[in-house]
């Protein structure tokens, strides 16, 4: 493992998180373990090689763990340790910085395990004052519950039991509608409309930073 040799607690967690794709890996594990092929997917940039690479080192780091699920699907998926999970506020942290920064060029877009992170990193906790409903997000064929309730968000993979709403839409018309001037009317809606219309004010755009 390359080292910074700083006996600093920032230096040594760069040392194990540090390397190109390696903060990626672990945000695409955040929402929950993943086979290789899905973290493929959620990050087609990266080689496989260089994939299989981060994934050994994060393992052997003690950040991400290899199981096996049960049967029938008996498939090796990668997860989060808790020290690996303990890296949550970090990552959502460093969102909530990057969001002010200028987006890349090219048309890339945002994965839905990134999307739904980026949904926590702009939560604003003010605007949710006095809401306490739960929703369902279908994202395509990922589903995903939300929940908001005393100024919190949470969020886990998987259907909603009984959502006073539910959006049925994908990561960009989702993501237009909150951030780039797209139309509410635009998402397919189940349920309370008005807990809808509160729910997509929960997520302001991140100011600019001010860059010379």
């Amino acid at each position: 493992m390359r080292t910074y040799g700083d006996p600093c607690g920032i230096a040594r967690g760069l040392d194990r998180v540090g390397e190109r794709w390696a903060l990626l890996v672990v945000r695409e594990l955040l929402l929950g373990p993943k086979r290789f092929t899905d973290l493929r997917a959620g990050l087609p940039q990266v080689s496989p090689d260089v994939l299989a690479q981060r994934l050994r080192e994060l393992e052997s780091a003690g950040i991400v763990h290899r199981r096996k699920l049960a049967p029938p699907a008996a498939s090796q998926v990668y997860d989060l340790t808790d020290w690996g999970r303990d890296l949550e506020p970090v990552v959502l942290a460093l969102g909530r910085w990057g969001s002010r920064a200028p987006f890349p060029p090219g048309d890339g877009e945002l994965g839905v395990d990134a999307f739904v992170l980026a949904l926590k990193t702009l939560f604003d906790p003010s605007a949710a004052d006095g809401l306490s409903a739960s929703y369902e997000l279908r994202l395509g064929e990922h589903h995903f519950h939300a929940r908001v309730a005393d100024g919190r968000l949470e969020l886990a993979r998987g259907s909603a039991a009984q959502p006073d709403a539910t959006i049925d839409t994908d990561p960009p018309t989702l993501a237009r509608v909150l951030w780039h001037g797209g139309r509410a009317r635009d998402l397919a809606v189940e349920g309370d409309r008005a807990a809808v219309t509160r729910f997509l004010s929960l997520f302001p755009p991140a100011t600019p930073a001010a860059v010379a």
